[in-house]
C-alpha cells in the first residue's frame, strides 16, 4: 500500500468521541472511561441520551477490574466538539447503511487527525466510504457486548494505513479489551459469521414452530456449558438490531429471508432487553 499522511497519534491528553447513545455506544463508553483521559459522547437531541450517563457512571466497577480511576465523562450534541480533537472517533449508531455513511461523511470532515472506528456486525467499511476523503485512518473497529464480553474487532476498509491496526490493538488491550484483526473485507467479522449460522437457525426453528425459546436455550446451555442462550443473548442485543442485521445478510449472502421477515413481526413493541420479553415470551 502507497505511503500516507497517517502518523502515530499522543493519546496522553486527547479525548475519545463515541457518536451514538445506543446499548451499545453506552457499553463502548464502560470500557475507554476506565483508561483514557476523557470520553465525549455524542447524540443529537442530547435529551435522547436516556439514562445513559448515569448507567454509564453506574458501571464504575469496570474502572476498579482495570486499576483505574474513571476519567471525564462529557456529552455534547455536536460532532466538531466530540470528534474534531479527539484521537479516535467510534460510531456507534444502528445498523443501518445510509445513517452510517452520512455520520462518517461528516465524521471525516470535522476529525482533525483521529483514527475513526464504526462499530458493525455486518456492514463492511468499505461500503461506507463514499463520502469520505481520508480513508487511511478509516476502518471497522467492531465490539460485542462489553464490559461482559471483551473481544474487539477491527478490519480494513481497503485503504487503511496498515500501522493503524497494531495501534488500536494495543490501545484496546490497555482498555481491557481483547483486539482481533480480520485480515480480509468481509461481510460479518470472525465470531459473527460463526454466530450468524447459529443464530438464524434458532430463528427458523422459532418461525416454524417447531420449538420455543426457552426449550432452545436450555438446550443450547446444556449442550454448551453456556451462561446465556441463544435466543437471550438476542434479546440482550435487542431484537430491533438483531432484525437489522438479518436485513443485511439476506441481501449481501443470499440467504432465506424466512426467519428475518418473522423476526420483523415479534420485534415490534417487543425488543428483548430494550422492552418486552422478546424471543423469550
Amino acid at each position: 500500500m502507497p505511503s500516507t499522511p497517517w502518523t502515530r497519534l499522543d493519546t496522553s491528553t486527547r479525548a475519545i468521541a463515541v457518536i451514538g447513545v445506543s446499548v451499545m455506544g453506552r457499553r463502548i463508553c464502560i470500557m475507554w472511561v476506565a483508561a483514557e483521559p476523557s470520553v465525549i459522547l455524542c447524540e443529537k437531541p442530547e435529551a435522547s441520551y436516556d439514562g445513559a450517563v448515569d448507567y454509564i457512571n453506574n458501571k464504575g466497577a469496570q474502572a476498579g477490574k482495570l486499576g483505574a480511576k474513571p476519567s471525564e465523562l462529557r456529552v455534547t450534541a455536536s460532532l466538531e466538539e466530540a470528534a474534531g480533537n479527539a484521537w479516535m472517533a467510534i460510531e456507534a449508531i444502528s445498523e443501518k447503511l445510509e445513517i452510517k455513511i452520512e455520520i462518517l461523511g461528516q465524521v471525516d470532515k470535522v476529525a482533525s487527525d483521529s483514527v475513526i472506528t464504526r462499530n458493525s456486525s455486518s456492514l463492511k467499511t468499505s461500503e461506507m466510504i463514499v463520502k469520505t476523503e481520508k480513508t487511511y485512518r478509516i476502518c471497522n473497529g467492531h465490539y460485542y457486548m462489553p464490559p461482559e464480553q471483551v473481544y474487539y474487532e477491527v478490519m480494513s476498509c481497503g485503504h487503511t494505513d496498515p500501522d493503524v491496526f497494531p495501534f488500536l490493538m494495543e490501545k484496546a488491550a490497555m482498555a481491557g479489551f481483547r483486539p482481533v484483526y480480520a485480515k480480509v473485507d468481509s461481510t460479518g467479522l470472525v465470531f459473527n459469521r460463526i454466530w450468524a449460522s447459529i443464530k438464524w437457525e434458532v430463528l427458523l426453528v422459532l418461525a416454524e414452530g417447531f420449538s420455543d425459546g426457552q426449550t432452545g436455550d436450555e438446550m443450547f446451555k446444556g449442550w454448551f456449558k453456556a451462561v446465556k442462550g441463544s435466543c437471550q443473548t438476542m434479546n440482550t442485543v435487542g431484537l430491533d438490531t438483531v432484525y437489522n442485521i438479518e436485513v443485511i445478510f439476506v441481501q449481501q449472502r443470499g440467504l432465506d429471508p424466512t426467519a428475518g421477515g418473522w423476526l420483523n413481526y415479534v420485534d415490534k413493541g417487543n425488543l428483548g432487553v430494550k422492552g418486552g420479553k422478546g424471543l423469550l415470551g
